[in-house]
């Protein structure tokens, strides 16, 4: 069986990303809203009607803007620690809440879902590992630093979605006031283009069929520079830019992805960010 997934959309201006088989899909964040998350769904042929979780990583507003409507129409299950919870202004009907801890995997039809954590300026922040059948694939993004818990976690993936959210001379050179340079740079803030290439290097495995370059700067990135960096070190791995504009295509994940059959896409939408 093989995993069905897809980034709805990534970047400060709201995250989501899907994760799913033929009979169960899950969300990961819920930064957009629902009509977004509808529309592209839709353009992608996904069912929403599939979803049976929504798991969040931290409370940022990118994260869990579109949470509430998304709810208020699908009443499905959150999967939310407590502490992000009571910082994230969230008003969520109770039976609706599911709390998790790190390491402990959650069961959601076929798909296991295992959250660790991560070091980000958020209350309690949490990435999380999706498997079914011995496929991984992983969420990494709003990381300051790969900790040892990321690095873990990359090297176990067939395909993750990876920050890489600024190139260090942009920023450096860029409009943002130091204060802003100084928390996106920290060890609690985002993963640079060089960071996040340091990492796919060191700890891809040679399993990994797909790599989606996630949550990029708008104004401290280029989606070209950054795929060119990731293309020539690359190998048998494809690399695709996700947008905070469109859908990425829908990729089917399997433990033979490097063949023809698991590695097209599903639809042919590949834009920039």
């Amino acid at each position: 069986m093989s995993l069905s997934i897809s980034s709805l959309n990534t970047g400060s201006n709201g995250n989501c990303f899907y994760i799913g088989t033929e009979q169960e899909a899950i969300l990961i964040d819920a930064g957009i809203s629902l009509r977004e998350i509808n529309r592209r769904m839709n353009r992608l042929n996904l069912d929403v009607q599939k979803i049976k979780a929504v798991f969040i990583t931290h409370e940022h507003s990118d994260h869990i803007r579109g949470l509430c409507s998304l709810l208020k129409k699908y009443p499905v299950p959150v999967y939310i620690t407590n502490t992000t919870l009571q910082n994230s202004g969230l008003y969520l009907q109770s039976h609706l809440v599911r709390s998790f801890t790190a390491y402990n995997p959650i069961q959601i039809g076929s798909l296991s879902i295992t959250a660790f954590p991560k070091w980000h300026d958020a209350v309690d922040p949490h990435s999380f590992q999706v498997s079914c059948n011995n496929v991984n694939v992983g969420i990494f993004t709003d990381i300051g630093s790969p900790c040892e818990h990321v690095i873990y976690h990359f090297s176990q993936c067939h395909a993750a979605f990876l920050e890489a959210n600024y190139d260090d001379h942009m920023l450096d050179t860029g409009s943002y006031p130091y204060h802003l340079k100084r928390r996106i740079k920290s060890q609690h803030g985002h993963l640079s283009n060089a960071q996040a290439l340091q990492l796919f290097l060191q700890s891809k495995p040679a399993h990994m069929s797909h790599l989606f370059l996630s949550h990029l700067s708008k104004n401290n990135n280029c989606p070209n520079l950054v795929r060119q960096l990731f293309e020539e070190a690359s190998g048998n791995t494809k690399i695709i830019v996700a947008s905070r504009y469109e859908e990425t295509p829908v990729y089917k994940i399997g433990s033979h992805s490097f063949s023809s059959s698991w590695a097209m896409p599903v639809t042919q939408l590949e834009m920039e960010f």
